[in-house]
Parts: C-alpha cells; structure tokens; sequence
C-alpha cells in the first residue's frame, strides 16, 4: 500500500509502497478516502524531522536530557548505537482520516465491514492507503456526511474539547485567537453553542474567513483599534472565555487574553503557545482561570482506553474522544457545522510532496484544510512486500518477527555479523518493517508473522514482540520446524509454559530465550573462577531499577506481564549459571504502600534455594534513584568472592588480592553468537531447556509467594 513518509534522519518526505498495517484484539482495519493535513502540527512535526542534528536536539531539550542519563548507565557507545536507531527511522505523518471498514476485531462488535467510518490517533490514522485503528479511536459516519467532511473528525474532536473546557452558556461572548483550521473549528461550534464570537489573528484571508465560518466580528492582531472594537463588543466587561487556537513561539497570545478577559473569566488553552503566565495586573486581580485542553478529550494518552478498548462509563464521563468524535459529525450531519469553505486543496497521494511544499511555504497559496485522496490501487492489501536488497543465501535463513529499538539496537546488528541470510522482517505497521528491513538489508519486509511462519525458505525465527505474543509465536515456529530464539519472558503463565514445553519435545528444533547477562564477558570471567570449586554460593544481586509508570506497556498484565515476569528472569537465570543447579524453593515480600503510582512488585525482596545448597538474594528496587549505578551482583565462596558493577566492570577478591576486571557488554552480542553457532554445528542449544523452563516457572512462584506471604516450591 503506498504511505506518505518522511526520514526523520535526512528528513525526506515521500510517498512509499510499505506492507499493509495488521490489527490485533480491540482494533479496526480502514481502507482510507481521505485524510486531512493538519498543516499547523504537521509542519512543526515535518521541520523537526529537517533540521540537522542541532536542531533536532534545541527543539527536543527532553530527549537530549534522556540521552546524556543514559550515557551514565550504559556507557557512550551503546548510547551512541541507541540514538542512531532512533534517528534513522521512518515516520509516519496524519491523524485525522475517513474510510471504510475492511475488517474489524473491537470487542462490542460495532464495527462490520463495509462501514462508514471516521478514525483518529498519531501513528494510527497516518496518511496511507489502509490503517488499523484502535476500536476507541473510530466513529461511524452518519449517511448524510461525505468521506471528505468526516477526515476533518479528529481536528473538530480537539476543537470541541477545547469549548467544552470553556463551558460556554447560550450568549457567552468568547474569543477565539488563532483563526488557523483549528480555530475556525472553534468558531463554528460556538456559534452552534449560541454563543456570540470575536476572532483574532495575524493573517488578513483568515480573519475574513473567520467572518464567514460564524464570527461576529473578527480583527487582525495589530490592528490599532483592537482593543477599542472588543470593548464595544463586550460593553466593556471582557470576554466570558477565551479559547487560544493559536500555534506560536510568543507569549503574546496568554497576555492578550489577559488583558481581554472579563472578571473571573476562562481562558483555555488548546494550541501550542509559550505559556509565562504574568501574575499582575490581569491574571491576579480578575482571578482569571487558566484551563488546558487535551488533544481529543477524555481519554487521550489513557492506554487503557486508547489501546486496551476500555471505555468510560457514560453516565460519569459523558463525553470522550469517541464520543467527541461522534458528537462532532452528528453537527455535520445537522449542518450546524460546515466543512466546504474550509477545503482549499485535495491532491491524490501521489502528489503528497506537492501538498507539503504548500503546508511548508515553499509553494506560496492561501491555504487551510488540505486532504489527501486514495483511489484504487490493487497492491494496498499485500501484507508482504520484497526490498532491493540482494539477498546473501546461507543455511541459516533468518525472519524476525517483531523489530521494535530493542531488536534494532541488540538483536539485528549482532545477527547481521553472523553470515547469516536476513530473509523476512515482520512488524504489525509495515512503515517500520519497510524501514528495518531496507536498513539491514532483509529481502522482504511484512505485517504478517504468517509470512514467516509460512515460508519454507525460512529455517530460524527471531521473535522480539510484546511479552504477551512470545508463547504463541513460539509454539508456532516449533510446530513448523523451525529454531526459535526468543525474546524473555517465554510465557506469561503456567499454561503458556506446558504449551511451549509441549511443542519442544515434540520438535527437533533448538530453542534459546534472551537472558544474555550469562554471556557477558564479565560474568563468564567469574563463573570461571568459581568453576574450580564446588561449594555452596551466596549471591547477592541488587538492581536499581527505577521508577516505571503503571501505564507503561510492560507493567499491563495482559500485555508486559510486569516486572517479575519480564524483567527479574533475567537474575534469576544468571543465578542458575554461577550455581549450575537448579531452584528448588523460593519466598518474596514486597513492600506494602498506599501510593497509588507505585507498583509494590517493583520493590521486592526474593530469595531462592538451589539444590546444591546455594542462596540467591535478589533485592529488586523501583524506589531509588538514578545517580546510583543499575546492577551490583556479588558471589561468595570458597573464600572468594566476585563483583560486578553494571556489567562494565568488577574485581575478584581471592587470597587477600583484589583483581580488577573491566569487561564491558551485558552478553548481547555473546548470546547470538553462542545461539547462532550452535545452529552452524548442530551442537545444543546454548541454555538448556530445563534452566529455560524453571527460570520462567520461578518467575510465577515469586507471584504466588506474594500472594500467600508464604515460601514456594519450584
């Protein structure tokens, strides 16, 4: 399907054929009519994209502060590795389109095929021939409405929040600054509110067509008699609200509202404006209320709504983005909201450059709304789509399914060097397949892991997605013969487990799970000194986590499984190695709090009997702070003991010397080598299946010791 694009590295845009996007549980797949450039985000959006490294850096202060923590933690080259991923990748631009339901797997069966629909979302409703929404994000569209009205949807949701912030009553006098799209928006739904409205805004086309979209009266910025015409407006006592629909780097919009604004009036904040909000004289002494609006409305950035398909209850959160959405094309369909005067362009995606030459000034025309059209193409519904690359034939043939910026970043390069063939990349939107696929050289890029699971040609299988995927994914690549690296956790539960276990019995494959830190150079230094003796061990790990938000992907039970699960494995398999035995029992406590944004599992104590007698003590912290180094692992016996400090450096303690160790790596690059040699001369696989399969069943018993407070047999 062909996808408007552009490089955020060298910030080219352009249209391009990708793979068409896949859609899981609570989501819709849309064939899309139009979709509606929101030249005002776009553009800030598509000139970040432009600018060189500098650049990018003086706009996103944010990430450059990400950048330089992480430096500390993991060191400047892998650092180094982690920005240039990011940097060279593809983005999708849009978020406002309409179409037609080609298939539908939302959760109240709202959506058939064949419907009528209007959908929303960054990253979701980009400017492509098809997109897979989230079922919350999308709206039927009523009969009477067109596909070139309803792409406007998002756009009029996140006006509409923005007068819901308001509040307005019938007779309400409001102004809106800023008469861009947006604001014309603004315009139209306060005049359906019965609300009487003044514009403001620097350009003279856009005050006149403010006139025209519902506005009483509305001025130019500089006009000298501004001040004088809102008086007689407002007889003198300021606007009720203002509602600033203005996208500007100066503060001017919040003092004019200022300024403007009535006695304990409101002013709402919907475009992206400087916000240094003066005290004295007007904000203080007419005890003016600030409001921001968000986005769509309620439940925006709320992953529980928006990716989960969780909806509000109706009678306490009356309007949502849905509900918004749906609101907003109902006034289009009663004609109290009118779109025609507010097309200036449509150009077929073909010509997208052509449409963001205009959005970028570099074609000087008058312009507001700008869509987009898709006409009929009969390669928009393939999943898979073949590369330039030439493909590098060797025994080992290699499909990924999954390659987020972890895979990218430790996985793909390291197998790359391996002289393997790169055959099929997969990724649920196949903008990011493309781009994996064309920057390491695979012969194909798809949406669709069946592509891979499929294929006769492909012998081993990378599986990098989602915890909640890993099991399934995995059974399937045994059961078509063939060798399965996968990512950790490799289940989510017991019953994912035994199925997994069942499948690889059953297969001659080879299986490895992703717990690298017992491929670390320094890690293998120390087990080598510990391999002389053959005493119980003591080891001590602490790892310093950091706090993780609830709403992060991976603390959702149904999708990351938690901390536990996809994170502490890793300890728990590294003690396995320096014990070479197995777990037997285990007892964890985890602190008890009210703080609602903590999660208690982040801050636990573990302890595990191993069956040659040995102790392992993990205290896992998402309570501290970062200046601290992440990972300490120490482990005692036999009157040595080992130490390693973030997998960077370490010393052995041993007949009253210390010997410094400085082996850098966390073992990623040692894992693939050790999994990928083991497939060239048919040897076992690097970690055993049994240590595989109790690391991920002790994972579960720290759940349930938890649960119980009581000691756990593995």
């Amino acid at each position: 399907m062909k996808q408007v694009i552009q490089n955020f590295k060298t910030g080219e845009l352009y249209v391009d054929e990708v793979p068409k996007p896949s859609i899981s549980n609570n989501m819709v797949l849309v064939e899309n009519k139009f979709s509606l450039i929101s030249a005002g985000t776009e553009r800030g959006t598509v000139k970040v994209g432009k600018a060189n490294l500098l650049g990018k850096a003086k706009q996103r202060p944010d990430l450059v502060a990400q950048v330089l923590q992480n430096i500390k933690k993991e060191g400047l080259k892998a650092t180094i590795d982690k920005v240039k991923t990011k940097l060279d990748s593809l983005k999708a631009l849009g978020y406002s389109t309409s179409g037609v339901v080609l298939a539908s797997l939302d959760s109240d069966s709202r959506f058939k095929p064949g419907d009528r629909v209007a959908c929303a979302g960054q990253d979701y409703a980009s400017h492509s021939e098809i997109v897979g929404i989230p079922q919350n994000l999308v709206a039927k569209i009523p009969d009477n409405v067109s596909f070139k009205e309803a792409s406007f949807t998002t756009l009029g949701a996140i006006a509409m929040q923005g007068v819901r912030q308001a509040d307005p009553r019938l007779g309400d006098k409001v102004c809106v600054i800023g008469l861009g799209l947006l604001g014309q928006l603004t315009v139209q739904l306060l005049r359906a509110n019965g609300c009487k409205v003044f514009g403001v805004d620097l350009s003279k086309n856009l005050v006149d067509l403010a006139i025209e979209s519902g506005a009483e009266e509305a001025l130019l910025r500089n006009n000298p008699n501004l001040l004088t015409s809102i008086d007689g407006f407002t007889n003198g006592h300021g606007f009720d609200s203002v509602i600033i629909t203005a996208a500007a780097p100066s503060n001017d919009p919040i003092e004019l509202s200022a300024i403007i604004s009535r006695k304990k009036g409101k002013v709402v904040v919907v475009g992206a404006v400087k916000m240094d909000i003066p005290r004295d004289p007007d904000f203080y002494r007419k005890e003016l209320e600030l409001k921001m609006s968000c986005s769509y409305g309620p439940g925006r950035y709320d992953t529980k709504y928006e990716e989960d398909g969780e909806d509000y209850p109706y009678a306490y959160v009356r309007y949502t983005e849905q509900r918004n959405m749906e609101t907003f094309l109902g006034l289009i369909s009663q004609g109290a909201v009118k779109l025609d005067n507010l097309i200036t362009h449509i150009f077929d995606i073909d010509e997208a450059d052509k449409a963001y030459d205009i959005v970028l000034g570099k074609t000087r025309e008058p312009h507001i709304g700008i869509l987009l059209k898709y006409d009929q193409n009969d390669k928009k519904e393939s999943s898979l789509v073949s590369l330039d690359s030439t493909p590098n034939i060797s025994d080992i043939n290699v499909g990924f399914i999954g390659a987020g910026s972890f895979a990218q970043s430790y996985l793909i390069p390291h197998v790359k060097k391996q002289g393997v063939s790169l055959d099929t990349v997969v990724t649920t939107k196949g903008i990011t397949a493309k781009n994996v696929g064309s920057k390491f050289e695979f012969s194909k890029a798809s949406s669709d892991a069946k592509d891979i699971i499929g294929s006769s040609e492909i012998n081993t299988v990378f599986i990098a997605t989602p915890h909640n995927s890993h099991s399934s994914y995995t059974i399937e690549a045994l059961n078509s013969g063939k060798h399965v690296f996968v990512e950790k956790p490799i289940a989510m539960n017991l019953d994912e487990l035994d199925k997994v276990k069942e499948a690889y019995l059953k297969s001659k494959s080879k299986l490895m799970v992703g717990f690298n830190r017992r491929f670390s150079p320094i890690a293998e230094k120390i087990n080598e000194v510990f391999s002389k003796n053959n005493e119980a061990k003591v080891i001590n790990i602490r790892v310093n986590a950091g706090f993780l938000p609830k709403e992060h992907w991976t603390q959702n039970p149904n999708l990351g499984g938690g901390r536990v699960i996809g994170e502490m494995c890793h300890f728990i398999d590294l003690m396995q190695f320096f014990t070479s035995s197995k777990p037997i029992k285990v007892y964890a406590a985890c602190v008890k709090t009210e703080n609602t944004k903590l999660t208690p599992e982040d801050n636990i104590s573990i302890t595990i009997s191993f069956q040659d007698g040995s102790i392992g003590n993990l205290l896992y912290l998402g309570n501290g702070d970062k200046s601290l180094p992440k990972e300490l692992v120490e482990v005692f016996s036999g009157g040595t003991i080992g130490r390693i400090h973030d997998f960077r450096s370490g010393e052995i303690h041993q007949s009253n010397k210390v010997v410094k160790l400085k082996l850098d790596g966390k073992g990623h690059k040692q894992e693939i080598e050790a999994f990928i040699s083991s497939l060239k001369s048919n040897k076992t696989s690097p970690i055993p299946f049994e240590s595989i399969y109790l690391t991920t069943l002790t994972t579960f018993k720290i759940l349930d010791s938890i649960a119980t407070g009581l000691p756990q047999e593995i």
